[in-house]
């Protein structure tokens, strides 16, 4: 008597049999269209360090062509300054949150003319400023009076300047891009 009910049950909950080829043909068209977005998005270049991935998107371009004629450009990546480095995981959940969000934004073309760091990204940067330069941080007298202020109030020109429109550097030198960074 338990075995009909537990049978009946299952007859009951599995899906029509009819149902198994165009599930199986939905679920390939899905999973090509994503390796496909993934490919063309070039997703597997943002779990490097390597700066020129920040201009996947043409948008980026101030932004990386100031860096690259700062001093930090010479010692630094973008993900020194703009990634979190207390843990592994913490870092790439970071990138990857962020990076959804700058690929939304960018696929349906809703950045301002000025691209401004929101305020997770100005937490993050004051915390590598500090990681990098603690030795001078803790040695001035300011360091307990501006404890509240971030670096980049007095250092406003580092590393990316006071111009960062989209038309700001409209003839910047950007590197040809490897084939596996587009």
């Amino acid at each position: 008597m338990l075995k009909k009910k537990i049978d009946r049950f299952i007859d009951l909950t599995a899906p029509p049999k009819k149902w198994k080829v165009p599930v199986i043909v939905i679920s390939g068209i899905l999973t090509a269209f994503i390796l496909w977005i993934f490919y063309i998005g070039n997703a597997a270049s943002y779990l490097s360090d390597n700066p020129e991935t920040c201009i996947n998107c043409h948008v980026m371009f101030p932004q990386y062509a100031s860096w690259q004629h700062s001093s930090h450009g010479r010692v630094t990546t973008c993900n020194d300054c703009h990634v979190p480095h207390n843990n592994v995981f913490n870092k790439y959940f970071f990138k990857a949150t962020d990076g959804l969000r700058h690929s939304t934004i960018f696929t349906l073309r809703l950045e301002d003319q000025v691209i401004r760091i929101k305020q997770a990204g100005k937490d993050v940067v004051q915390s590598n400023c500090v990681r990098c330069h603690t030795a001078l941080v803790g040695n001035t007298s300011l360091h307990n009076t501006y404890k509240d202020e971030y670096c980049w109030k007095c250092h406003e020109e580092t590393p990316h300047g006071t111009v960062n429109s989209l038309s700001s550097f409209p003839n910047a030198r950007v590197p040809k891009l490897s084939p596996l960074i587009k």
